[in-house]
């Protein structure tokens, strides 16, 4: 039997990064059939414990978040600056919250008292989880899923993307490290094929996916013959609006790093924005010159604040939606020339500014995915509201204003999964994650973060007959 290879290149300089053997068809089995194992005595540790080792997983990789950064680094791209962050801010609050308050939002749930009844709902894992991450953000997207499930009493496979393996080997030795029991959390190298057998797996019992739409759409018709829930977090064309009445440096700041942090390569980036026309102009020269101080090189250097995009196609695509908007009018108000390492064939992209564009521009409608975006001038809220709500997806909308009625008033009339005044980008493990539309469906993190991982059971006791 053949033996098929996974391959990986770094953004970097485009060379070999590493190479890992694909599962074979016994492997999966004996992986699925350890999941089914384990989880039937993990189920039975108390959610706190659970908790704790969690903790102890997290707090074992952000011991190590520079070294496990500097590889995210050679993997994806992102500047050596920024990546050891991923571990040590994100993924550490997330898992210290979800495990903060594990024990009571997994608690049995008991209605009001009945006499000579004990009645309660208890909630019990669904299972065997199985979860299919991205690459842009891997630690991130990943642990959404992978430290709830845990915590609720379940096991997980983690499928990560060809970019980004060393993800889950790192995951692997985590949680050995911090003492979870052997099955309960395993990963596997497998193809698109692979992960379609998988998810028509009976011993699969919840599959968690962020990825593309057209994933998403996939993972759905791979679970469309069986009884299980999906959870599917999937692409964004995040929109901003910057009132008259929005601190215009700190506003132009925040949108600019919401537009460019990891090449613009996150679900919920910025990609386009809409200001008031009293203030347009002033916020056309503040964008572009706070743009322009972004340094393109390698991400292995400190000094640089922009790095490769994670493969040459996904510049192709950008470079695609710029050409498009051009053609239709639009002006571009970076220069190439100020970016040397801006070169087509390359992962290397620019970061690009665009204005008089409009909704009939690909760069205004579908997911660009980089450091580019387009933005359009409005004359009231009321426009602003309707051009945000334009648009098939709807994870994340930000507004930039001092008036926090207005806020809440226009957020109520946004159609999407989290809306922000006065930041972006940004997932409060508090709050939950979730998307309307072609962004997906399902639900993760905050204290509704449990409910995909686990089911209701009642329990109706009479105590006398």
């Amino acid at each position: 039997m053949s033996i098929l290879i996974q391959q990986t290149f770094t953004p970097v300089d485009g060379t070999l990064y590493l190479e890992r053997e694909l599962a074979s068809e016994k492997l999966i089995d004996h992986t699925l059939n350890r999941a089914i194992a384990a989880q039937k005595d993990w189920r039975r540790v108390s959610a706190s414990e659970r908790a704790a080792i969690c903790k102890r997983m997290m707090e074992r990789l952000v011991e190590n978040a520079g070294e496990i950064g500097r590889e995210l680094t050679w993997q994806i791209g992102r500047p050596i600056a920024y990546s050891p962050f991923e571990i040590s801010r994100g993924f550490q609050e997330r898992v210290n919250y979800m495990a903060s308050i594990a024990a009571r939002e997994l608690a049995d749930i008991r209605p009001e008292p009945k006499e000579n009844f004990e009645r309660f709902i208890r909630r019990e894992p669904v299972g065997v989880v199985m979860v299919l991450a991205p690459w842009n953000y891997p630690w991130l997207a990943s642990v959404n899923a992978v430290a709830p499930a845990i915590m609720a009493g379940n096991s997980v496979i983690l499928k990560i993307a060809p970019q980004t393996p060393l993800v889950a080997e790192r995951y692997a030795e985590a949680f050995a490290a911090a003492g979870l029991p052997e099955g309960v959390f395993q990963f596997l190298h497998i193809d698109h094929e692979q992960v379609a057998a998988c998810i028509k797996d009976p011993r699969i019992n919840f599959v968690a996916f962020t990825g593309s739409v057209a994933g998403g759409h996939a993972v759905a018709r791979a679970a469309g013959e069986r009884f299980i829930g999906t959870g599917l977090e999937l692409g964004g064309k995040d929109p901003a609006y910057v009132r008259p009445d929005a601190a215009m440096q700190a506003t132009i700041e925040n949108l600019v790093d919401g537009v460019c942090f990891n090449s613009g390569q996150s679900c919920c980036a910025v990609e386009r924005i809409y200001v008031h026309r009293d203030i347009f102009d002033q916020f056309i020269d503040g964008f572009v010159e706070f743009t322009k101080q972004y340094k393109l090189g390698n991400p292995l250097d400190p000094a640089t604040t922009l790095g490769p995009m994670v493969r040459p196609d996904a510049a192709d695509k950008a470079r695609s939606h710029i050409k498009d908007a051009l053609a239709k009018g639009a002006e571009a108000l970076i220069d190439e020339t100020l970016f040397p390492m801006s070169r087509e064939g390359t992962p290397y992209l620019a970061p690009q500014v665009l204005i008089n564009v409009d909704h009939g521009m690909l760069v205004m409608t579908e997911e660009t995915f980089a450091p580019v975006v387009g933005i359009m001038p409005v004359k009231n809220d009321e426009e602003a509201i309707s051009l945000m709500n334009d648009s098939r997806y709807g994870l994340t909308a930000s507004i930039w204003t001092e008036d926090l009625d207005a806020a809440l008033l226009i957020g109520d009339q946004i159609q999407t999964g989290t809306w922000y005044m006065n930041r972006c980008d940004y997932l409060d493990p508090a709050l939950a994650w979730t998307g309307v539309r072609d962004s997906g469906r399902g639900c993760t993190l905050s204290k509704l973060g449990f409910d995909a991982f686990t089911r209701p059971k009642s329990f109706h006791l009479r105590l006398k007959i």
